[in-house]
């Protein structure tokens, strides 16, 4: 019996670890069906609105399930999931996209990836968490990454930098404003569902919004796909499997394997965009990797995974 069990815990593993590796691969796409809708003629600003209101309408499936819940939330609770909402969906997308434009896919998901050192220092004076030697160390290595990536390249491409750091800090300000709203008392999947509703409604707002599916409705089917794809393989689809590899393994390990969201987007750079980069730039992305990959390990912090999910997940467990 302890046999069978064993094998089963090791199978649930194993399954939970693909699940795990396929949503960072679908993260990892992220900035190809940007850059194609960029070639078509699309915006920075109106990628992002493609992204979050065509999954806005894909989640609506969710609305049932998560009425109950909904209607309990108090006004300081929507407040707080308001900031998340628009900080870390709406300006990280927003800031992703334009930096994918100015210096491409591989370098912006790169630079998204020092949201942990972000997370360290707001939880720091958000939160009042401790910063620990190791997480400092870590910071550097991180900012001297960052540095290495600017070497060579033109002014005009600091922007990308600078527009990549600040989805960084956007994406980073998701968990902890998250966690400050919630207080680790509400399940992921709402917390997910309203972030991207709440953004969704403002751009609801804005003309632009449907001036942008205008032109959608005006180009070819596959420019739809591209939109669809941003939605759903790069958004949707990837937090679901996200949810459902937590089930089966700790947080702390899964996050590990988030590192294969931007080896893909870089290799899907270099093959189907053809974008490449100098040596050093290659380093300091390796540094800025790294960077978040100690930082998993050692202190259960990446990108994809707030802490507040992480310390939810050990309550209920």
């Amino acid at each position: 019996m302890a046999h069978t069990d064993s094998a089963m815990s090791a199978r649930q593993s194993w399954i939970g670890t693909i699940q795990i590796i396929t949503a960072a691969v679908c993260w990892g796409t992220l900035g190809i069906f940007s850059t194609y809708l960029n070639q078509i003629g699309f915006s920075g600003w109106q990628t992002t609105i493609l992204r979050i209101v065509t999954a806005a309408l894909i989640i609506l499936v969710m609305l049932p399930k998560l009425w109950p819940q909904l209607i309990k939330l108090r006004p300081k609770q929507w407040l707080g999931l308001a900031l998340q909402s628009l900080i870390g969906v709406l300006g990280m997308s927003v800031c992703y996209f334009f930096a994918v434009i100015y210096v491409g896919a591989g370098p912006a998901v790169a630079l998204l990836y020092t949201a942990p050192v972000f997370s360290l220092l707001f939880s720091a004076f958000l939160l009042n968490e401790s910063i620990t030697r190791q997480s400092a160390l870590l910071a550097l290595m991180a900012v001297f990454g960052v540095g290495l990536t600017m070497l060579g390249e033109q002014a005009q491409v600091n922007w990308g930098i600078a527009l990549g750091l600040l989805s960084g800090v956007c994406y980073s300000l998701y968990g902890v404003l998250g966690k400050r709203a919630m207080h680790d008392a509400h399940p992921a999947p709402l917390v997910f569902f309203t972030s991207i509703i709440i953004s969704a409604g403002i751009l609801l707002l804005l003309p632009e919004t449907y001036n942008t599916y205008g032109q959608l409705l005006t180009l070819p089917l596959s420019t739809w796909g591209y939109a669809l794809g941003l939605s759903l393989i790069g958004t949707v689809v990837p937090f679901a499997l996200y949810m459902k590899a937590l089930e089966k393994l700790p947080a702390t390990r899964a996050s590990v394997f988030t590192i294969f969201e931007p080896l893909t987007a870089i290799a899907l750079a270099t093959l189907l965009l053809h974008q490449s980069l100098s040596w050093i730039q290659y380093v300091g992305v390796i540094l800025i990797l790294l960077a978040a990959l100690f930082n998993a390990v050692l202190n259960g912090t990446t990108t994809r995974v707030p802490r507040w999910l992480k310390r939810r997940q050990k309550i209920y467990r």
